[in-house]
Parts: C-alpha cells; structure tokens; sequence
C-alpha cells in the first residue's frame, strides 16, 4: 500500500510540472494514472478538474470539481475551478456561489475576480459586479480586462466620463486595442469613430445573445424593424425568386419572406444565430460569415436583399450597399433599416454600441449605386428605456434598362 501511495505522490508532482509547463494531456495522464493508484484523493481530484478547465473539457470537469468540494469544503482552488467551469457553461447563479466561496477562503486569483464580476453582469446586477471588479483592480491595477468591463459598465450606467477613463487604462495596460478604442469611441466625443466594430464583439454578441434572442427583442425591447420594413413590400403580393437575408439572426425575416419566396438564403456572422436560423425551416441554406465576403464570394442574383436591424452593428455602408447592389437582378430591391444619426452627421458609434447613419448620406451611396429610392420613411425600431428609438426604413431599386434610359 505504501508502495503505490509512493508512486502516486511522483505522479502528481510530475503531473504538477506538467501542468506548470502547459502539457496538459501528459498532466492528465500522469493525474489520472496516480487516481487509479489512490482513488478519491482530493488533491488529485482538484488538479485533475483544473487540468480539464484548462482544456476546456467543462463538462467532464464539473462532477469531479463537485465531488472535490463537496468532500473538502475548505478547498479554496477547487472552488475556484468550479466556479469557472460554471461559467463556461452558462450556469451563472452557481458560478457566483462557488466563486464567491473561493474568495471567501481567501483565494486572490484576479481571474476569479473576473469571472465573478461577468457572471454578476450576466445576472443584471451591477452593483455586485462593480464591486468584484473594484477588488480585482485594488489587487492588481494592472489588470487590462477588469478595466474594459468596468467602462462597460460605467457606460451601461451613462457615466461617459468614467467610462471613457476605464478604457484609457485598458489601453495602457495593453488591452485589447481595436476593442477598447471602440468602446472609448461610444462615449467620449472627439474620439475617431472607428468605420466597423471588430467582428470579436459583434460574434461574441450576439452568440451570448442567442438564447433568449427572440424573446428579449419582441417582448422586451419591443422591437418590430423585421415587420416595419417587410410590411409593405408584403402587401404588394409579388412573388420573389431569390432573397437574400443579411445578419439573418434567429430567422425573423425568414419566417415572414418564405412563402412569398421560392427560396431565401441566410447569413450571420454568430455560429450560434446561424444554427438558430438553419433550424427554423425557412431557409434554403444559413451562411456562416461576415456579410461583404457573403456578398462578393456568391453570383447568383436576387431580386430581394433585406437587413432589418442589421447595419446598426455593420457601420459605413460604403463598401457594403455596393456589393449589394452588385448581387440584384435587375429591378432588384435592397431594404433596409437603421437607426437615426443626429441632424448634420452621416455616421454616429452611440454610447449604447450601435451605429446610426443619416439620411442625406443614405440617399447619396443610393444615387452612386445606381439605386432608385422608392421609398424612405422613419419609424421607430425598438425601445429603449421605455422610448421610441427612431429609425430610417429604406427600400432601394436597382435601375434596369429601361429605367436606366428614362
């Protein structure tokens, strides 16, 4: 018995050092073979788990870090790795009990801190998550991350300036460059508005947004650009060949072209909209990808292009109505709604991450297209704070050559 406790105990520390080094099958396997020597130890168990959130192998690591805690509550790292494991699955009421007791048992990781103050934003309580993110700065001010999810904070909040200075010292401490600079470009005014947001935060966005996507924009939001600007292109009973639904999302749009169309093609860049949309039935295929490559790969040309409550999250539309345009037949009809940009601006970033575009601008890149406005009106997209938020609902028609000669 001695003997295979012995062996046990030079397995672990090999696998520790594994572990440190980043070789984290040959931990697992030097882990899993000092278990099957000492079964049920722990310590074993802990790193064993720790090993499997390090890959994220979440699932397989949740029941053994349970087991851990449940067999030594006093296990600070077990706890932690819990918590994160927790999180990464989604689960974030149970991520903040066992985060929370990591901390409690006096675990200083900054990461933790971290994932407790998302996991309390995730949660809709600020106040938590601010005060998770407080601790982890007061620890290590250095910390780039804490900083960007305190100005998004602050931002949520409306305290622009706060916000602005978060994101200053995410910059300076070698945060995420291309994000922080959009985020400070929200809030503070002056700042160079960025033409695009990075893709990382529009695919993040709406993957997290997925679940709940549809319900959240309906019935909490009241949102109804989908049918606005669907609404009358619907009532003039015409048949369309092919139509091509930009940032498709959960299959809105799908669900209300598909019987008046003989086949509707989708597009997002959220994998996770993508299988929503895919499983709707209302589509002949989903792409996966970003929309001016989806538009510029394809030649097959439809007769109707719609993106309702798309470009807000797209920005300059100078490369992108182009492309458009390039892929309808003739007398084809781009439609589409954005959101309103204050008189005089062509392209505003708003504090809430969203792009709003002006009408003159619009008119002009139709004009340079040579695309025919046929109608342009304003309506409201969606609430916010119980409000209207005001939109531009656009339905563009390519010239054909008849047209083109008058």
């Amino acid at each position: 018995m001695s003997n295979a406790l012995d062996q046990a105990r030079a397995l672990f520390v090999r696998g520790n050092a594994h572990f440190e080094a980043g070789r984290l099958q040959a931990a697992l396997v030097d882990f899993d073979a000092a278990l099957a020597l000492a079964p049920g130890r722990p310590s074993l168990l802990a790193n064993r788990g720790a090993t499997l959130c390090r890959l994220a192998r979440w699932h397989e690591a949740l029941p053994v870090l349970q087991s851990v805690a449940q067999a030594d509550p006093g296990h600070a790292d077990a706890w932690g790795a819990l918590g994160l494991a927790q999180q990464a699955l989604g689960q974030w009421t149970a991520a903040v009990e066992s985060l929370s007791r990591a901390r409690a048992l006096g675990s200083q990781d900054g990461a933790l801190c971290l994932a407790l103050a998302d996991c309390q934003m995730r949660l809709q309580r600020p106040d938590a998550a601010l005060a998770a993110l407080d601790q982890a700065l007061a620890a290590d001010a250095t910390l780039a991350e804490a900083w960007s999810l305190r100005g998004n904070l602050m931002r949520e909040a409306g305290r622009w300036t706060d916000a602005a200075d978060a994101f200053d010292q995410a910059l300076v401490h070698g945060g995420h460059p291309e994000l922080n600079r959009f985020y400070l470009a929200a809030v503070r005014s002056g700042e160079p508005v960025p033409p695009h947001p990075p893709r990382a935060y529009v695919e993040s966005l709406f993957d997290d947004y997925a679940p709940d996507f549809q319900h959240h924009l309906l019935q909490d939001l009241k949102y109804q650009a989908h049918s606005t600007l669907l609404a009358p292109l619907l009532a003039e009973g015409r048949h369309w060949s092919l139509a091509l639904d930009l940032g498709c999302g959960s299959g809105l749009c799908g669900q209300l072209l598909a019987p008046v169309c003989g086949a509707v093609d989708g597009v997002d860049v959220s994998r996770v909209m993508v299988e929503q949309a895919s499983a709707s039935g209302h589509y002949r295929r989903v792409d996966h990808a970003e929309l001016l490559p989806f538009l510029t790969s394809g030649n097959e040309l439809a007769d109707l292009i719609v993106a309702a409550d798309v470009f807000i999250y797209v920005g300059a539309l100078d490369a992108l109505v182009p492309a458009a345009a390039r892929r309808l037949a003739p007398g084809g009809v781009l439609a589409f709604s954005v959101e309103q940009a204050d008189p005089g601006h062509d392209l505003q970033l708003r504090p809430s991450l969203r792009y709003a575009h002006g009408r003159a601008a619009i008119e002009r890149l139709a004009s340079a297209c040579g695309l025919i406005v046929q109608t342009l009106w304003a309506a409201p997209i969606r609430e916010d704070q119980l409000r209207p938020v005001m939109g531009w609902y656009v339905v563009l028609q390519r010239a054909d050559a008849a047209q083109t000669a008058r």
